[in-house]
């Protein structure tokens, strides 16, 4: 009797590994992107003010980021799938957060560009991998959710600085934004230490399947994996590849204009206060947390392109309404729109690049498709400042933003050849 108890424990299913390398992915995604790009958002007034920035010096500061970001993106992909992503990660996320430090310790503008551009290097060495493991330990089934679930570290970096930043100005003065830097900084070398500690670069490691993995879809992409190590050019020629990433600039374009000037644009012309500004990015960090988990679903069942098309219809709306109403009403409205789809992009281009490549390619893949978002994003501040400055407000640019989404995001994806996971 007591052998039959114990062997009924031994059984006793346990969680799967799968399900903490996704919270890991989560920290990084915070991490990279949360805090090493969206974090600039919330310290952006303050900075600009002590810094007597003009409109086009704060786009050309976010551009800088995105400029590294895009620098970097080819090779961290390469690099993931040629060492695994756990090293890369793990050096991304320390290049990050000294970074951060870095913007904060020299208050000049060629001291910010430098510490900008650094942010944007080691973000997308941990969030480019990071996005690529979810195709190594989630089935085609369950990769769309996944990556939902993963993007959500983008909202967690809106939900922890909408409230942090303008507590810490408000203790420490003008020069606090300095000290937003650092605690930015810091936290995202911790993200690095645990990471280089728990982080694992497959389910094979573990000696588990992907969590959701059916035999067919095992004995599939075995044979795909294997054969294809070193055949990189399936990837950068594949036609689907490069139709993908002209959909992905459309939303780096006008979505790093929303986020990157949305809390400036309430404080200096929507009379909204720090605070009352920073408690909207609080609450769109919170509903954006399911956005990903939402249209992953969407995806799952109804295919990624129809994911693409309702997202970007929904953006686009969401800048229009930012642009043209003028008032609370109209910034909580936009505020809504964009938090139900916030980061639903990424997480499906993640999950068409697994769909498509494999989990192996996923990350090269992923990597060549985000140069291209990467010009999206890189041009989108900088086009943005020049507006603000020559017409006084950053209104034209939101509806700037609104066309792009709806008839580059929107058109380009209905354009694209319906495609659904095997089964």
């Amino acid at each position: 009797m007591a052998s039959t108890g114990e062997s009924h424990t031994q059984q006793k299913p346990r969680i799967h590994y799968g399900l903490i390398v996704l919270g890991l992915i989560v920290l990084i995604v915070f991490g990279s992107l949360g805090l090493g790009r969206f974090g600039y958002t919330s310290v952006l007034p303050a900075m600009q003010d002590s810094m007597k920035l003009t409109n086009v010096q704060t786009g050309a500061l976010q551009s800088w980021n995105l400029v590294g970001y895009l620098s970097a993106v080819v090779f961290v992909g390469l690099l993931a799938s040629r060492f695994g992503p756990r090293v890369v990660i793990a050096i991304s996320l320390l290049i990050t957060g000294t970074a951060l430090v870095f913007t904060g310790l020299i208050p000049t503008y060629d001291g910010a560009r430098l510490g900008r551009f650094l942010a944007g290097v080691g973000g997308a060495g941990g969030n480019i991998p990071a996005m690529g493991l979810v195709s190594a330990w989630f089935g085609v089934r369950r990769r769309g959710v996944a990556s939902g679930v993963a993007v959500t570290g983008s909202s967690l970096g809106l939900m922890v600085t909408g409230p942090l930043v303008p507590f810490v100005l408000n203790l420490s003065g003008p020069e606090g934004w300095r000290l937003c830097w650092y605690i930015l900084g810091t936290t995202t070398i911790a993200i690095s230490v645990v990471c280089a500690s728990f982080l694992r670069n497959g389910a094979q490691e573990m000696h588990l399947r992907p969590l959701g993995e059916f035999e067919a879809e095992r004995a599939g992409s075995d044979t795909g994996d294997s054969a294809s190590q070193l055949r990189w050019s399936l990837v950068w020629r594949s036609g689907v590849l490069w139709r993908l990433a002209a959909v992905y600039f459309a939303y780096g374009f006008s979505y790093i204009i929303y986020t990157t000037f949305f809390i400036r644009y309430l404080v200096k012309e929507n009379g909204f206060g720090r605070e009352e500004a920073g408690t909207v990015w609080l609450l769109i960090g919170l509903v954006s947390g399911i956005s990903g988990f939402i249209w992953g679903a969407v995806s799952d069942k109804w295919g990624r392109r129809f994911g693409l098309i309702c997202v970007f219809v929904l953006q686009s709306l969401s800048f229009l309404v930012l642009g043209l109403w003028h008032g609370p009403l109209g910034v909580w409205l936009s505020a809504g729109l964009f938090a139900l789809t916030a980061w639903s992009v990424p997480a499906l281009m993640a999950a068409l690049s697994g769909d498509v490549f494999g989990a192996r390619l996923a990350p090269a893949a992923l990597g060549l498709m985000t140069i291209v978002f990467g010009a999206g994003q890189a041009l989108g501040p900088w086009f943005a400042g020049q507006i603000a400055d020559a017409t006084h407000s950053f209104a034209p640019t939101f509806v700037l933003a609104s066309l792009v989404a709806l008839f580059w995001g929107a058109g380009g994806s209905l354009l694209l050849k319906p495609f659904r996971p095997s089964k």
